[in-house]
């Protein structure tokens, strides 16, 4: 790490020698369609993924109407009852924009393919199941030529990250449009507060903080399997409580302000040293958890320049909560978040305390602009409609990447390099792309019934 440009050329060298490769034989035999912008006409809409990520996402796909008219045609899950909750919900308020007959709902690990089949080449999908499924998802949503929409995160390992820049340079070369659910970049506050930092209103960045500290939220943790239900279909219902299918909450919970604090940086951290545990492995009545996640993570990432970003996240009830991130610089600090991911307003101080009296700048925004996932929608579609180069893939993934780098060194107890966790070896759940009700899952619970957890320094080149 000696020489950071050294550093970033090799890697960039080596994803393209790797990942091109990995891309050309999950499109190998495909013809793959130009796809020309789209006219002033019904974009179509797909989605994979009917949880409540992926039905917010339709949610604010829709709103984008005043670009021209679209509407959802197709869904697709896993569980029909997730599908049909999902449905019933979108039906209240968006039923005039939604042509979706039963022969269109699809259910089942193929139902992905179903559902981009009813679509035309130019329209678009949303993929947003678990982050395991999203190369798969997105290997096939080239092959149709379709415009994509992908939750993060959209890797939780080095193999799968690998093959997923790939497959964003061959989306590229067919003129797809591709958005990443990092909403953080699309939040006018920060997009504000990025450009004065970057600018050098802060001065020289001297320390980053971001707090993610609350009760346990989402399917956190887990109790054993109940009868009636494969290991496969209970992990990927609950899918933050197992690595393989997440990255755990870790990965899920906190990349939103680990992103914006590298886009502030305008760099990413290439090492990470972490602390993290678990203190409560039973419920309070007594039911021991089977999920694979610490409640408490203190990550120190490092740039190359030597400049610090301290991350914590804790999953626990009664605790203080603090859900915020901040910077500090030579000429003041400056508050990135003041609530939640990306909640304004930002500001900057003159001092390295956030008092008025020392108050600088002060984010505004209009409420046309106030929300930042119908943002980053607005965005999307208006490059598809007015043919703009847009792909966030490469950032959707090396942010995945600085995520799961501070989620093993927590895991394994090691000092993690960016090129350890880019190159590693270990895919979590290999052959997603074949996978049946039938099979098995990817981590499977040994004789004493549990499934395997991390465990700092005993095992210390994988994490679990």
């Amino acid at each position: 790490m000696n020489n950071a440009h050294e550093h970033a050329t090799s890697r960039r060298e080596f994803i393209k020698s790797t990942g091109r490769a990995a891309a050309a034989s999950a499109l190998a035999g495909v013809t793959l369609p130009y796809v020309h912008a789209a006219e002033n006409s019904t974009l179509q809409v797909a989605l994979v993924g009917c949880g409540g990520r992926g039905t917010g996402a339709v949610v604010n796909a829709l709103a984008t109407r005043q670009q021209g008219p679209i509407k959802l045609v197709a869904m697709a899950d896993v569980f029909k009852g997730r599908l049909d909750d999902s449905y019933a919900n979108l039906s209240k308020n968006h039923g005039a924009q939604m042509d979706v007959p039963p022969d269109r709902r699809f259910v089942g690990f193929d139902a992905y393919k179903k559902a981009m089949d009813c679509l035309k080449a130019g329209d678009i999908v949303i993929c947003a199941t678990p982050p395991a499924f999203r190369w798969v998802h997105f290997t096939y949503a080239i092959q149709k030529g379709l415009h994509s929409f992908m939750e993060k995160p959209v890797t939780v390992d080095g193999p799968t990250s690998k093959r997923m820049i790939a497959l964003g340079e061959e989306a590229t070369k067919k003129n797809l449009k591709v958005g990443i659910g990092l909403m953080s970049r699309h939040s006018r506050p920060l997009q504000e507060l990025a450009k004065r930092v970057h600018n050098g209103e802060l001065g020289e960045i001297i320390l980053q903080r971001g707090y993610r500290m609350h009760g346990p939220v989402g399917f956190f943790a887990s109790p054993p399997k109940p009868a009636g239900v494969s290991h496969l279909m209970y992990q990927v219902q609950r899918f933050h409580s197992f690595i393989w299918a997440s990255g755990g909450n870790y990965s899920d919970f906190y990349i939103h302000i680990i992103d914006h604090q590298g886009w502030m940086k305008n760099a990413w951290p290439v090492k990470a040293q972490a602390l993290g545990g678990r203190h409560y492995r039973q419920s309070p009545d007594g039911v021991t958890y089977v999920d694979q996640n610490f409640d408490v993570y203190a990550v120190e990432y490092t740039y190359a320049d030597g400049t610090k970003f301290d991350f914590d996240g804790r999953c626990m009830t009664g605790c203080a909560d603090i859900y915020s991130s901040y910077m500090h610089g030579t000429k003041g600090m400056a508050i990135v978040s003041k609530s939640g991911d990306c909640g304004g307003p930002s500001s900057i101080f003159k001092s390295q305390t956030p008092r008025r009296s020392d108050l600088v700048w002060e984010s505004k925004v209009g409420p046309a602009e106030g929300d930042p996932y119908q943002n980053e929608w607005n965005d999307l579609i208006e490059a598809i409609r007015g043919d703009k180069p847009y792909n966030e893939v490469k950032r959707g993934v090396e942010a995945s990447l600085v995520t799961s780098m501070g989620r093993m060194a927590a895991h394994t107890g090691q000092e993690i390099t960016y090129d350890e966790i880019l190159n590693g070896d270990h895919e979590m759940a290999p052959g997603l792309d074949k996978i049946t009700e039938a099979s098995d899952a990817p981590v499977m619970p040994g004789p004493d019934g549990k499934y395997p957890v991390p465990e700092p320094g005993r095992k210390r080149t994988r994490e679990y």
